[in-house]
């Protein structure tokens, strides 16, 4: 059996526990189109968005850096000559520190959640990423009026976290309409839960920043 070519980390941005601002190695983005695909996983979705859209700048973030090396090969078999898309940029980071403290203000045009581990035992509650501190961080990157785009599988989770965002004040529902370009996108885990007859729901919000309170 033929060896996978090695993927040098030289690719990946390492970021966790460092003080580090994204503007300061990928300038200009306040000119481009952003989505960020946070704890992106295998990189399906990451990379047919980069695929399909070359004109925008796609952020594929996760914490593992196995999952980002599948990604970077996925990339890699997708582009015409066998190299990385020029607009897709890996960032080996945690979430939290990701939002709180690498992104700039309104740096984001969309920002997907998919099917993130809903850590459904109670004792590990404290672990889900769409907790009610963590609306704020996601409205900061978000410009105003962007869009944030979760999906999952876990019904008590999608409730959890629809009543989070909800009660935050910091969105409103927005027009299903407003991912009509990436709707036929799945990832690895939607296409898995789809093929044992298990429903992906999808919810999308519209950032309320910058609307004046009546």
């Amino acid at each position: 059996m033929a060896k996978k070519t090695p993927i040098p980390d030289s690719g990946f941005f390492i970021l966790n526990d460092r003080y580090v601002l994204l503007d300061d190695f990928l300038p200009g983005l306040q000119d481009r189109t952003v989505e960020l695909d946070l704890g992106c996983g295998k990189g399906d979705f990451a990379v047919a968005l980069a695929s399909r859209f070359p004109d925008r700048v796609v952020l594929a973030a996760d914490v593992m850096l196995g999952r980002l090396r599948k990604v970077v090969r996925k990339s890699m078999a997708g582009s015409e000559d066998g190299g990385l898309l020029d607009n897709l940029y890996f960032l080996r980071v945690e979430a939290r520190h990701l939002l709180s403290i690498v992104l700039p203000d309104s740096c984001l045009d969309r920002l997907h959640i998919l099917c993130p581990d809903p850590w459904p035992k109670f004792k590990h509650k404290g672990h889900r990423l769409l907790s009610s501190d963590f609306m704020a961080q996601i409205c900061r990157v978000l410009k105003p009026g962007g869009i944030f785009h979760f999906s999952t599988d876990d019904v008590p989770y999608l409730n959890a976290a629809s009543k989070n965002v909800e009660t935050s004040g910091l969105f409103e529902p927005a027009d299903p309409a407003a991912l009509s370009d990436v709707s036929d996108i799945r990832t690895e885990f939607e296409m898995q839960w789809l093929a044992q007859g298990k429903s992906v729901t999808h919810r999308v919000w519209r950032s309320r920043k910058g609307e004046k309170e009546s």
